[in-house]
């Protein structure tokens, strides 16, 4: 039986290229590849096929990994050797480079490559001459299936299934021949060769690595352009190295965008070659950059590169970039690769982990921002769904108990609470949902597994302002909890602690304060009034109270959890820092904005101590810190604040981030109240030209900004613009409504929505208490949710409560008064805003003949002007924005 012949029978379904790339340091990354194609190759019992392309004809070194093994050279070389060291053995034996010097060159002359194939396909062309004429598919078939590729590959692993295309020939016309290659040549006279011979190949490996060369050039356009479905990209720490690399990264998504032939995903996989011997603080400056310095590490500068070539507002690379970073050793291409040396420990240090790590994200073709933590939880649910819809083939329909649904459900599970904490709410909705309902038929709703999927699922129900539905899967929860564990038992209390929170937020605060003293009660009848769960009862208490309006029994509260958590936690703990920030913004609702300034800066500084000045939970305190300065009437002191946070998340988030747009908005805003009206339109302007082009015309925050944008030419006079911008917003707030009616699901049904999350006026987003802001930005207020720097100007309401007035929308107009009422009324509101609302409010009242709200209204005012008096008598002035 002959064993020489090169023999690959296609793969079923079709493989990936992969080309790595490094405008710098040819060494580490053909070491990278080689240690990848090894890697690959080990798989599925070293039955996983994979080839290696040498495109690096400049300096070709991938022959050099791999010894020759391939049996079709290797006898051959072997007869040679033997009949020369025979003709040798009579005058002495050689120095002993002789052999070097004269065998290898004439064992590798005879080895074809990548040169040798594509000078074929270029003879191939001359001969076809016209035929196939314009088809150019045509013709690329037509000349691969002329070509033996077979002979031109090697195999350089009898373990494993590893191929090597060489860079060709290495005899002494090599050089000349490669610079006679014409590559822009070849694509002019058949556009799709390049693009065929990666689909011929892919057809037979599983994997195609191509080793392309460093710079710019015909050849690094065909290998990052043409030819790949994922693009390795290593880089060092010289800034050269990076720009290289985006420029590559983004000329060649500009093409596949801008040619129709050519529109298809390209995976980008940045790789960082580190240097050992460096400091930590080095390698975090080398990442992250300094702002206060203004120098940008290499993670922003990537961050931004994605989100522009995918278009997309927001990623993150913090996970990717924590695991995938090749050693010094191998970036500087002194180590040797793995198929020569393999390692003997797997260590976390070891180079297989390095390689490992980034095949991870590339041999799965999953996306660099995606966790590590979300790869596998994804492939995990995909694995039990493949074994649970597998096992329903086979018996025909499904058990009351399925394994392999109950795996599903924990795996969906786990999925949902790591989309929670990236903050994806909807895919923890959905993820938290499944769960439940699979659960619920296998194991039955008193099940602890079911309880606890169904307690995830009701908490972002209401974090998501659905509040019936999270009203809905409580109210059972605390059903199946109290018959299963007891009335007391932890989960039992964390059940009617979270019924009475979201019956806050829809108003029902006489039936969520019975809730809460019930668990306040058991928890100081069971644990004592100093234990932490204890403090946790009181604290959501005053969050209720804060919401319902009686500041001054939420402030004692709130008082008493601070002084215990400080006692028994630490003033520095995170739930003591939370508590503080919560006592800070009731006091800033208050009026009493001088204690809620020194809490409040007191967080700031522990928060900038503890995570530094850029880190996510600093920005938001300081946010709310400079809504304490507003509420001050300080707006220089808000505008310099503002101006410091758009620096810092443009630089850490860039300039298309939400947040960054959000403070842009804000920043905007307290131009408009300072008068400079022109420099806050063109902030503006600007906001909403990104918004459009991201998010799309009818997206909610383009409406809000669009609104916030008319408003301001209004105030400069100019009424036609501001007319025409408010007309396109109602416009589109109605179109996005007509959309959300038809496409509503079991979650999100029309009509469904609860006090607190109307979205009236076109608007088609809530726009109250509790509700995801227009800015994404989140800053805690007094009830727990979102504080007044997440919302919409006031000033903007009550000009949208007056339209709905005088266009006769009363459905609509009740919705938004009715959610007005209480902000309105809050002590930080200025007189003459509060005069006009109050006007508005009570005017919608009378037309809808409620008179009970009106009256309700009515006592509401008188108590708010009897507190001032209060505070007024006793020497300490109402503070007022």
């Amino acid at each position: 039986m002959e064993i020489n012949r090169l023999t690959l029978p296609p793969i079923g379904g079709a493989g990936e290229v992969t080309t790595f790339y490094s405008f710098e340091s040819g060494a580490a990354r053909s070491i990278a590849l080689a240690d990848s194609a090894v890697l690959l190759a080990s798989r599925q019992n070293a039955t996983t096929p994979v080839l290696m392309i040498d495109w690096d004809t400049e300096a070709p070194g991938l022959h050099h990994l791999f010894p020759m093994r391939d049996e079709r050279y290797a006898r051959d070389e072997h007869v040679r050797t033997e009949e020369r060291g025979g003709a040798r053995a009579g005058r002495g034996a050689p120095h002993r480079h002789e052999g070097a010097r004269f065998e290898a060159p004439r064992a590798e002359a005879q080895r074809p490559g990548l040169l040798e194939y594509f000078e074929s396909c270029r003879e191939q062309l001359k001969a076809l001459g016209r035929t196939g004429g314009g088809d150019h598919e045509e013709r690329a078939r037509l000349v691969l299936e002329a070509i033996d590729w077979e002979a031109y590959v090697e195999r350089v692993d009898q373990s494993r299934t590893l191929y090597l295309m060489r860079a060709g020939c290495f005899d002494d016309s090599f050089g000349e021949r490669a610079d006679r290659m014409d590559w822009d040549g070849l694509f002019a006279a058949c556009p799709a060769l390049y693009r065929a011979f990666a689909a011929h190949l892919t057809r037979h490996f599983r994997h195609v690595l191509i080793d392309c060369r460093g710079g710019r050039s015909a050849a690094v356009s065909v290998c990052t352009t043409l030819l790949p479905d994922r693009l390795v990209g290593l880089f060092t720490p010289n800034g050269r190295s990076l720009e290289g690399l985006a420029g590559v990264v983004t000329r060649a998504i500009d093409y596949r965008c801008s040619h129709e032939e050519a529109q298809r995903p390209l995976l980008v996989y940045p790789v960082p070659c580190g240097v050992d011997g460096v400091d930590a603080e080095r390698r975090q400056l080398w990442r992250r950059g300094d702002p206060q310095r203004g120098l940008t590490g290499y993670q922003p500068r990537l961050e931004q590169l994605l989100r522009s070539c995918y278009g997309l507002s927001q990623l993150s690379l913090d996970n990717y970039l924590d695991e995938v970073q090749l050693h010094g050793a191998l970036a500087s291409g002194a180590a040797q690769h793995l198929g020569t040396l393999p390692e003997r420990d797997g260590d976390r240090l070891s180079q297989t982990r390095a390689i490992e790590s980034l095949l991870g994200w590339a041999a799965a073709g999953r996306f660099p921002w995606q966790s590590r933590g979300e790869i596998e939880l994804l492939d995990a649910v995909e694995a039990a769904r493949m074994r649970l819809a597998g096992g329903a083939r086979q018996e025909g329909a499904p058990d009351a108990y399925d394994p392999n649904g109950v795996l599903l459900a924990r795996e969906l599970l786990r999925l949902g609470e790591l989309h929670l904490h990236a903050g994806r709410l909807q895919g923890a909705c959905d993820c938290f949902a499944e769960s439940t309902t699979l659960r619920q038929h296998l194991l039955g709703g008193g099940h602890p597994d079911t309880r606890a999927s169904r307690a995830a699922l009701a908490a972002v129900l209401r974090d998501s302002g659905r509040l019936r539905e999270a009203r809905q899967q409580y109210e059972a929860l605390l059903e199946h909890c109290a018959d299963a564990a007891g009335p007391d038992h932890p989960e039992t209390l964390a059940a009617r602690a979270g019924l009475a929170a979201t019956l806050a937020r829809l108003e029902e605060f006489s039936q969520a304060m019975q809730l809460h003293d019930a668990v306040l009660d058991a928890c100081e009848r069971l644990y004592g009034p100093e234990h932490i769960a204890t403090f946790d009862a009181i604290a959501a208490q005053a969050r209720t109270l804060a919401l319902q309006g009686e500041y001054s029994r939420a402030r004692m509260l709130y008082e008493r959890v601070l002084e215990g958590r400080q006692r028994v936690l630490g003033t520095e703990h995170e739930d003591t820092l939370r508590c503080t920030q919560q006592l800070a913004a009731l006091l800033r609702d208050m009026g009493d904005l001088g204690n809620a300034r020194k809490l409040q800066e007191s967080v700031v500084r522990v928060r900038e101590r503890q995570a530094g000045p850029d880190a996510g939970a600093t920005l938001q305190a300081r946010e709310a810190l400079a809504e304490i300065f507003a509420a001050q009437g300080d707006l220089g002191a808000v505008r310099d604040m503002q101006q410091s946070l758009a620096m810092v998340r443009e630089q850490r988030l860039g300039s298309e981030h939400p947040d960054t747009l959000g403070v842009l908005l804000r920043l905007a805003s307290t131009l408009s109240q300072q008068g400079e009206l022109e420099e806050a339109r063109r902030l503006q302007q600007h906001v909403v030209s990104l918004h459009e082009r991201l998010r799309g015309m009818d997206d909610h925050e383009t409406l809000r900004s669009k609104q916030m944008l008319a408003q301001t030419l209004s105030s400069q006079g100019n009424k036609v613009a501001a007319r025409h911008l408010e007309k396109s917003v109602e416009e589109g707030g109605n179109r996005l409504l007509q959309l959300r009616a038809m496409s509503a699901g079991p979650y999100g049904a029309p009509g469904d929505a609860a006090p607190g999350e109307a979205a009236p006026a076109g608007l088609p987003s809530p726009i109250l208490p509790g509700a995801r802001a227009a800015t994404g930005a989140r800053v805690t207020g007094p009830g727990g949710g979102p504080g007044p720097a997440v919302q919409e100007p006031l000033e903007h309401k009550l000009g949208q409560l007056h339209k709905l007035v005088e266009g006769g929308r009363a459905r609509e107009a009740r919705q938004l008064a009715d959610s007005l009422r209480d902000v309105i009324l809050r002590p930080t509101v200025s007189q003459a805003l509060r005069r006009r609302g109050v006007a508005l409010i009570k005017q919608v009242y009378q037309d809808d003949n409620d008179k009970d709200a009106l009256l309700a209204f009515a006592e509401d005012e008188v108590a708010l002007l009897e507190g001032a008096l209060i505070e007024a008598s006793g020497g300490r002035p109402l503070a007022l924005r």
